[in-house]
């Protein structure tokens, strides 16, 4: 199962400019240890981006304005069944709310059962210029794969150039 992960670094709500790392999320066993990965860069916008297997994609922020001693990280998850058959989605998953219905706990003893419909907090880049009702569109268009989500919301934040130049 391969995933592509990148971090969207730029200065500002409305960042002119922005840098594209590719990071390895291999050795993140929690949320905790992502936001630990993340937190090394020194950047006020922190996006991460996730598509694995063509089956989902996550989009994760956390700034650095947030209050250290209460930081969290912000999360929409584009498809809420990846998190039953993908440990990386279950890991961004745990406690997030469907977009209009239930939470998306893990439940160890129950089988899989969770909707397609994305999960999460869709309002987490309307400051960066995408809106709330346009990233639920992108994620539940019949025809958009979870990586042309993440191409979509690149090119409106404009780091579409970055990011494919580190996703080749």
């Amino acid at each position: 199962m391969s995933h592509f992960a990148a971090l969207l670094l730029g200065e500002g709500s409305r960042a002119a400019r922005w840098l594209v790392e590719e990071l390895d999320l291999d050795e993140c066993e929690s949320v905790d240890d992502v936001i630990d990965l993340i937190r090394d860069f020194d950047h006020p916008v922190r996006v991460l981006t996730v598509e694995q297997d063509d089956e989902y994609a996550v989009l994760a922020r956390l700034d650095l304005m947030s209050d250290l001693r209460n930081e969290s990280i912000r999360v929409f998850l584009s498809n809420g069944r990846a998190a039953d058959h993908y440990p990386l989605a279950e890991l961004f998953a745990d406690g997030l709310e469907e977009i209009g219905g239930d939470p998306l706990d893990g439940d160890e003893d129950a089988p899989p059962a969770h909707d397609a419909a994305p999960f999460g907090d869709p309002a987490l880049l309307v400051d960066l210029g995408v809106k709330e009702v346009e990233l639920i569109g992108l994620a539940v268009h019949e025809r958009m794969l979870p990586i042309d989500l993440i191409v979509a919301v690149c090119e409106r934040l404009g780091c579409l150039d970055e990011f494919e130049a580190v996703r080749s």
